[in-house]
């Protein structure tokens, strides 16, 4: 264990996105380089939706999902990983909410608090995003109830615009799973 590890598993909840290239590829990608990390197994993933760009329109349309991880890194060693990920898959930040070969955000892990500098959980913007919403909605555990996390999200989906936009693309890209031995 590390500074950068918890003694203890956390339960955390990711949104994917990508909207050019091989989308589905990417995401798929994005899941299994997370997967083959030590301190992270992907649990579940959520069905895979085409959706509207928000923010900056100018850009082709998104294929979004959630994925639940259990992870013994600390929430800014999961983020610094995921980052990594999306560098390695080619993500340029050249616009604001702009195109993007994969685009990673971490939204929730089991009910921290936190807000630094470089990362706030739960995620400032994950309520008012139905593209967000709508895969959290297949995933989220039935654990996270005592924290009400799930009855946040059903809550927000309820009355979120948007959701017309959205389409189910396909129901699963990731068939891999976790190859660890006892999980």
């Amino acid at each position: 264990m590390n500074e950068h590890s918890t003694s203890e598993s956390s339960e955390a909840y990711i949104a994917l996105g990508a909207n050019l290239g091989d989308r589905q590829g990417a995401l798929r990608e994005a899941l299994s380089r997370l997967d083959r990390h030590d301190e992270i197994e992907v649990l579940r993933t959520s069905k895979v939706y085409e959706t509207e760009p928000v923010g900056y329109l100018d850009q082709p349309q998104f294929l979004n999902m959630a994925a639940a991880l259990r992870t013994t890194l600390t929430p800014e060693a999961l983020l610094h990983i995921m980052l990594e990920t999306e560098n390695k898959l080619g993500r340029v930040r050249d616009i604001l909410n702009g195109p993007r070969t994969v685009d990673l955000d971490l939204l929730w892990v089991e009910g921290l608090s936190l807000d630094t500098p470089d990362l706030t959980l739960p995620h400032p913007r994950m309520l008012e995003r139905a593209f967000v919403l709508l895969p959290l909605s297949d995933i989220v555990s039935s654990n996270e109830e005592s924290s009400g996390f799930r009855g946040l999200i059903t809550t927000a989906l309820q009355d979120i615009d948007g959701k017309e936009g959205i389409r189910l693309w396909t129901t699963n890209v990731w068939e891999c799973g976790s190859e660890r031995s006892g999980s």
